[in-house]
């Protein structure tokens, strides 16, 4: 039995890597600003001590005589005000967190990058060599991409034994990102439109969260691994969708022009990363090379729709 130090833990990609990483039988020590809010976790066993990634001072002491550490924890808000708090939590604090690891000599560690620190990929499926250097489209791009080639990075070359690891877009029961909403609001009917050409890599987050735990187990370090889904547009997602459920998806498709212009004009981070943008990664380097094996979209999408319609009370038309 091994021992793993994990940030994010009551997050959704973390949450899930807690999870896996008890009911495979490891030990488990986990931050928390507030412990009392991760009793369930308590519940599973995991050591949750008070903590926090900006307080480097909190950190030391849970994470001494660890085997491994996930930094899983991050900053995810499109649209916020606040640039501060994405260099606050995503730069600092995963220096914080990074540098805690190597002054205690942790054999090794998982850091949760994003694919969104490529920006904008113009519907082309990159792969672990590729970079770009901006502009981003939120800060919240920004902000990872500093964390990922500012921190991370200079910090391998340095000697850190770490394994970068960088998810796509993830769905499932429990999601807290920018998807769900989207999902809710078809279910009820209230969603009127999707972008022409926007697109993701798509995985479930259970795959997602087995991917992180593959990265530990043989990840080399120094290593990138994009743990991303399968590409569809948001109009392919949602039409899958109504195929499994029969609730209309919907008909007007707003083009990338038009929803350039209401961004520049609003200076709306969400009404950009609608117009036309892709955010796509080549998971084949980590099949290759830890066996990630995620799940096709439609398998994921019902059981998440499913999920949903309970939660809404919505009869289920799936198959």
């Amino acid at each position: 039995m091994a021992k793993y130090f994990v940030t994010g833990a009551t997050g959704f990609i973390g949450g899930r890597v807690t999870r896996q990483l008890v009911d495979a039988g490891q030990e488990v020590v986990a931050i928390a600003r507030n412990p009392e809010r991760a009793k369930d976790l308590v519940s599973l066993g995991v050591d949750v001590r008070p903590g926090d990634i900006t307080d480097p001072d909190s950190l030391r002491r849970p994470m001494a005589g660890v085997d491994g550490v996930f930094h899983i924890a991050g900053w995810y808000k499109i649209g916020s005000k606040d640039r501060a708090e994405g260099e606050r939590i995503n730069v600092a604090g995963t220096r914080n967190v990074l540098t805690a690891m190597r002054d205690l000599g942790i054999r090794k560690g998982v850091y949760t990058s994003t694919l969104a620190v490529s920006s904008d990929t113009h519907g082309e499926l990159v792969d672990e060599t590729y970079r770009s250097d901006g502009p981003w489209l939120t800060e919240y791009d920004r902000t990872k991409w500093v964390a990922h080639y500012e921190v991370a990075e200079p910090m391998i070359r340095a000697g850190l034994p770490l394994v970068i690891v960088q998810p796509g877009v993830n769905y499932g029961p429990g999601d807290t990102s920018e998807i769900r909403p989207l999902i809710v609001r078809y279910l009820q009917r209230k969603l009127r439109a999707l972008p022409k050409r926007t697109a993701y890599c798509w995985a479930h987050v259970d795959d997602t969260a087995r991917g992180h735990l593959l990265a530990m187990e043989k990840g080399s370090v120094g290593q990138t691994y994009m743990l991303a889904g399968w590409p569809h547009t948001l109009i392919d997602a949602f039409d899958l969708a109504e195929r499994i459920t029969g609730i209309p998806a919907p008909r007007f498709h707003a083009s990338p022009g038009l929803l350039r212009a209401m961004a520049a004009i609003s200076r709306s981070e969400r009404l950009r990363v609608a117009a036309g943008v892709t955010y796509l990664g080549s998971n084949a380097k980590a099949r290759r090379e830890l066996g990630f094996a995620p799940r096709p979209l439609e398998e994921g999408l019902r059981e998440t729709l499913r999920h949903e319609m309970r939660l809404l009370g919505i009869d289920s038309a799936a198959s």
